[in-house]
């Protein structure tokens, strides 16, 4: 894994991934920026407390909430935002590296924006539901990237594994290798909380799935043709 996502980085330096690299910091930043003012507006203008002092509480907060929300929910919705325009980095990646695979179209747009809304409604609702365990600080980080690496690491595989295979057998290669697909989940939804390296996280996490998805498929090729 730790090939994999050092692969990942390197590809930063692939010049076409560059220019991919250019688009997917650019939509992060208008992410950042839309999601910071719906959460700033949202918070200002919708009651949810019918105690006035509580209310007020949260609006002197303001500030504050805002910031946490955001920084809740920008992996998530940063991934399937620059997830419809990652096609490009997938191509760059396996160009260089595996240069044996067949052009492949990828999945219909269609496909594509579908799959990401249902993820980001999902992704929301879970994370909003997350909230009661800012209370409990050292419970916090632990099911905040366990349930979030859990959710990226399943996008970014669908990403990549639908341009290759049926969903049916990419269901059959992610519950084979889950293990250490979370892993590699929690890691990229870790990187996506950190400033700066948040902007170039959708393009190292891309090509690091890349990665270890051409493993294992080969891998169960391999133990396929050998029985």
């Amino acid at each position: 894994m730790f090939k994999a996502f050092s692969k990942g980085i390197s590809q930063l330096n692939d010049g076409p991934t560059r220019q991919v690299l250019i688009i997917s910091i650019g939509l992060a930043l208008a992410v950042f920026i839309t999601l910071w003012s719906a959460v700033a507006y949202t918070l200002t203008n919708t009651a949810f407390f019918q105690m006035g002092w509580l209310e007020t509480a949260v609006d002197v907060l303001g500030g504050l909430a805002t910031g946490v929300l955001t920084w809740f929910l920008f992996p998530g919705v940063v991934s399937a935002v620059v997830s419809l325009f990652l096609e490009r980095v997938a191509d760059c990646v396996e160009d260089r590296h595996y240069p044996d695979l067949a052009k492949t179209d990828g999945q219909p747009f269609s496909d594509s924006l579908m799959s990401s809304l249902r993820f980001l409604v999902i992704f929301v609702i879970l994370n909003l539901l997350m909230l009661p365990f800012l209370f409990f600080p050292p419970v916090f980080p632990f099911v905040f990237y366990g349930v979030n690496g859990y959710l990226l690491s399943r996008e970014y595989f669908e990403l990549v594994a639908l341009r290759r295979l049926d969903p049916e057998p990419a269901k059959a290669l992610r519950k084979a290798n889950q293990g250490q697909l979370f892993v590699a989940g929690v890691v990229i939804a870790f990187l996506l909380t950190i400033p700066v390296i948040n902007l170039i996280t959708p393009v190292v996490a891309t090509a690091t799935i890349i990665h270890l998805f051409e493993g294992w498929r080969r891998k169960a090729a391999t133990q396929l043709a050998t029985r």
